[in-house]
């Protein structure tokens, strides 16, 4: 892995993290030290991660305080306060479908209040399709409904949103235009 990471096509290591969700997967204690090694080889070989979080936000939180790396929490599922936590250390919110969810209450908080400077888009395909695709497998075309909803709680034209996340994109992953 870190030999691959040494390769110029490849821009970012992901998705790593933890998933205490199912109790049935890797014990805690093995994910978290998979996810610390994850986190240095990234560091050292200088790449961005993209980070899973899904009901292990104590835990995540922790690691990223403790390792600060560059990158994003995908799919971001915390509440404001981790969402300014993680912002702190520097890295992008990843927002994706849920935020369009009838039931979304925290989801339209964080998309309120992150910084349009560390927003970034998102599809978590093949999952969390957004309205009205909800239940059905998500791709990259469903993104306009995400922004659209988006810019609607932040009063601005559905285009600048995209354009600002556009940006932050090609900042995130070292792309230049």
């Amino acid at each position: 892995l870190g030999r691959l990471l040494e390769e110029p096509e490849v821009v970012a290591l992901g998705e790593i993290g933890l998933d205490y969700h199912y109790d049935d997967m890797a014990p805690k204690e093995v994910q978290r030290s998979l996810f610390e090694r994850q986190l240095l080889l990234a560091k050292k070989k200088g790449r961005p991660v993209l980070v899973h979080d899904r009901d292990a936000h104590g835990d995540t939180l922790e690691l990223l305080h403790r390792h600060r790396p560059f990158g994003v929490v995908h799919c971001f599922s915390g509440s404001v306060e981790m969402m300014r936590a993680v912002v702190a250390l520097g890295m992008y919110i990843g927002i994706g479908g849920a935020v369009t969810f009838k039931n979304a209450r925290v989801p339209l908080e964080v998309a309120r209040e992150v910084p349009l400077d560390r927003l970034l888009l998102e599809t978590d395909a093949p999952y969390m399709a957004p309205v009205p695709f909800r239940g059905k497998r998500c791709d990259s075309t469903m993104i306009a409904f995400t922004a659209e909803k988006i810019a609607e709680l932040r009063g601005l034209p559905v285009q600048e949103l995209l354009d600002i996340t556009c940006e932050n994109a090609r900042c995130f992953f070292g792309l230049v235009r």
